[in-house]
């Protein structure tokens, strides 16, 4: 008796007992590998002194004035201007100056930067490290929707860096951080590649930025991301930080990006973006089950008369890949099709119906679109005309410049005019009769049904 309670008890226990957790243990001995020994040591100094000279300090000056009223015409007399320079009838002008980075890109001078380091600027001043010179550098072109700048100065033989391949940049990648933060001079700070490929950040319009943890901190932007064979693989553009400080979250535009974009600055003084014609969005978990749970860019509107109208590309379509490049988002498509130049050809791989197509397309200039469109543009934002069929009458706003008026008091893509001061807007007649001078107007603007105002 004694026996069977005995063994009725060791079951119930067994039965009451939980599974316990397998941990998955590594059951070997790990060898240390000691990188350096007392007797040396473990530096880069071989790889960075032959970069540092590529790497640029950038002085900039802008000349601000505020006019308290007009001046008589007898004020633009020399004489007059001297004798009563002191009083209040002249502007009050100050002298705003900033301090960024740079890096030559070629021997005979050209040096790339951020379009933010010398935007506005009347005078940009280049010192080169171990060079007591200062040149005075000219603006050759500028690209605000990546903040890419391509500025010259008047030298020789300069020591241009050498460009890494930009696609081949690998999370992990020990890489070091050259610039001049906060003025003090030029500085290195080392870290990794944190990510590759962010975009969404709302830096600028175009972003397919390299993350890293290198040090980046104000004065930096301009500078060089390099990795450890001393090459070029990005220029030093932003962080994210509440203080204003570094904090390990720094951003970088990537080499291949501003090779791209600097060789038409040079030769042209301006970047022109191809422009494919699509309205596009993410594809949410759940929508990916009608995709065969993949993801990529989703088109939602294809706009008359554009390359991808001709092409055949329909509102539905899921595109996965162009130019055997995977598309895992809308801004990835986005960003890709931006780095192209108009009128090249591309073939693009979409989704349809569970089935694969491939199409090519001949991609158009964004500059022969907006000529297309007819667009009207005031203080930053441009606008089209409404061609979705509803009951609100205006015009759409297709492009708002980052950093402009438009911008700054918080008008975006997608809204709709409605109205300018005491005028109705119906048409792009309207919004340019209503916006024919620069004066403050309140603007009336619809978004996702609600109207609210703003001064512009």
């Amino acid at each position: 008796m004694k026996k069977l309670l005995l063994i009725c008890l060791v079951s119930l226990t067994l039965l009451n007992a939980k599974e316990s957790v397998k941990f998955n243990f590594v059951d070997k001995n790990l060898d240390r590998v000691f990188p350096t020994k007392q007797e040396h040591i473990l530096s880069y100094n071989n790889i960075l002194k032959n970069v540092k000279t590529s790497i640029v300090n950038i002085s900039t000056q802008k000349n601000l004035s505020s006019q308290s009223r007009s001046m008589p015409p007898m004020m633009n007399d020399p004489f007059f201007r001297n004798l009563f320079k002191n009083h209040k009838i002249f502007p009050q002008e100050r002298i705003q100056r900033a301090l960024g980075s740079g890096v030559i890109i070629s021997k005979d001078g050209y040096i790339v930067t951020n379009n933010h380091v010398v935007d506005g600027a009347d005078k940009i001043k280049v010192s080169i490290a171990g060079n007591k010179k200062e040149y005075e550098a000219k603006l050759i072109g500028r690209d605000e929707k990546s903040d890419i700048a391509i500025i010259k100065i008047d030298a020789k033989n300069l020591n241009a860096i050498k460009i890494y391949n930009s696609d081949k940049v690998k999370v992990g990648d020990v890489v070091f951080a050259i610039g001049n933060p906060f003025g003090v001079g030029e500085t290195i700070t080392q870290g990794i590649v944190s990510a590759t490929g962010r975009s969404s950040v709302g830096i600028v319009e175009y972003e397919n930025f390299i993350q890293t943890d290198a040090s980046i901190n104000p004065g930096n932007s301009g500078g060089a991301l390099i990795n450890s064979a001393g090459y070029l693989i990005g220029m030093n553009s932003a962080i994210i930080s509440r203080s204003g400080g570094n904090v390990g979250i720094g951003f970088a535009i990537p080499s291949n990006m501003i090779t791209s974009i600097a060789t038409s600055l040079v030769n042209n003084g301006k970047y022109t973006r191809a422009y494919l014609g699509v309205g596009i969005s993410d594809v949410s978990n759940e929508m990916s089950s009608f995709y065969d749970n993949k993801f990529g860019a989703l088109i939602t509107s294809v706009e008359d008369d554009t390359p991808a109208l001709k092409a055949g590309l329909k509102r539905g379509d899921l595109i996965i890949a162009v130019n055997d490049i995977k598309i895992k988002s809308a801004s990835g498509l986005k960003n890709l099709i931006g780095s192209f130049s108009p009128n090249k050809k591309v073939k693009i791989k979409i989704l349809r119906d569970k089935k694969i197509y491939i199409k090519t397309v001949k991609l158009d200039s964004q500059d022969k679109l907006l000529t297309s469109l007819n667009a009207q543009k005031y203080k930053g934002l441009s606008v089209e005309t409404l061609k979705t069929k509803t009951n609100i009458k205006g015009v759409l706003v297709n492009n708002v410049t980052t950093k402009s008026k438009a911008d700054e008091v918080g008008i975006m893509n997608g809204d709709i005019i409605i109205q300018i001061e005491n005028n109705e807007i119906s048409n792009l007649n309207d919004f340019k009769k209503a916006t024919k001078n620069n004066n403050k107007k309140r603007i009336y603007i619809y978004r996702r049904g609600v109207v609210f105002a703003v001064v512009l």
